[in-house]
């Protein structure tokens, strides 16, 4: 496993990285959140031996990265922000030389590029120089030299930037499918990226923690959790008669104009506290014969959670 102890990074006066603790099991993909200058990339970067920590210490499979970093980062794969590459290898050649420096035996080379060729659909572009690629072929060159050694822990910082809805989603599937039997860690700004691959979730801000849970869980604390939405035709009820009369609910925290892109009238009403108030607003729909062409409980909005965490 991962075990984080008080992990810090100063820059001068400046905090980067404040105290991080944490542990991460094999098995689980966590996902690190937080805005622009958090200290997510900071952290990863130390964990991958990257950057030398200021104080505290971290463990990767009982591996030092202060005092046994070498051992760490054989047993780690690490994308970085940006996917440096050289530019004028090809992408066989570059792999050829990861493949290398990872002691990878040459006559298990072949099949260990030729697995992660197929698994990331690199083939096209072998013999391409890679500074002819385009960002989203790139990226994916930059995760095939992360997992060529087939590593217990995978680092990946931004791992879907660049890449088009159908790669994103076959990387999400990929990253699934890795993750039964390793440690996963994910920095993204793509909050549904986090919902979709992530079983826990770290929000930092100002190099802190500030909550540690799972998506479903942070998403259960969004005001938006359990919401009801009601649409209607055009010109059937004022706005304000239908807030009017749905605010009766005694388990109505308020009610708002829904959020709409057609000329559909709506209205979404907020629980107090995240209660079930499906229930009650169709007894009320059904009095007062309202016929909704539309009516759906919300789930709930991670970036609403994100922003009520990281903005007080």
């Amino acid at each position: 496993m991962i075990e984080v102890s008080k992990l810090s990074k100063s820059y001068g006066d400046f905090l980067a990285v404040d105290a991080l603790s944490f542990q991460v099991d094999k098995g689980e993909v966590l996902g690190f959140l937080g805005p622009n200058g958090a200290g997510k990339t900071t952290s990863m970067r130390m964990l991958a031996g990257f950057v030398t920590p200021t104080a505290g210490d971290a463990y990767i499979y009982g591996h030092s990265i202060c005092d046994d970093s070498l051992a760490a980062r054989r047993i780690m794969g690490y994308l970085p922000e940006g996917a440096p590459l050289y530019g004028d290898m090809t992408p066989l050649t570059f792999l050829r030389f990861i493949a290398d420096t990872r002691n990878i035996l040459k006559h298990e080379q072949a099949a260990a590029i030729g697995s992660v060729v197929d698994t990331l659909q690199l083939g096209s572009v072998l013999q391409q120089p890679i500074d002819t690629l385009s960002k989203g072929y790139r990226r994916r060159l930059g995760l095939a030299q992360a997992i060529i050694h087939n590593p217990k822990v995978l680092i990946l910082d931004e791992p879907t930037d660049g890449l088009d809805p159908n790669q994103k989603h076959e990387l999400r599937e990929l990253i699934s499918a890795m993750s039964a039997d390793r440690i996963i860690l994910i920095s993204s700004h793509i909050l549904e990226e986090v919902e979709a691959v992530c079983s826990r979730a770290i929000i930092i801000a100002q190099g802190r923690i500030l909550i540690d849970s799972t998506p479903q869980a942070l998403v259960k604390m969004s005001r938006w959790h359990n919401a009801v939405t009601l649409r209607f035709p055009p010109n059937t009820l004022s706005d304000q008669e239908l807030k009017a009369r749905a605010a009766i609910i005694a388990g109505i925290a308020n009610v708002e104009r829904a959020e709409s892109n057609t000329a559909e009238q709506g209205i979404t009403a907020f629980p107090k506290h995240g209660a079930a108030i499906i229930h009650d607003i169709n007894q009320l729909a059904a009095a007062l014969k309202w016929q909704p062409e539309e009516c759906h409980v919300e789930t709930g909005k991670l970036d609403d959670v994100f922003r009520t965490i990281t903005i007080q």
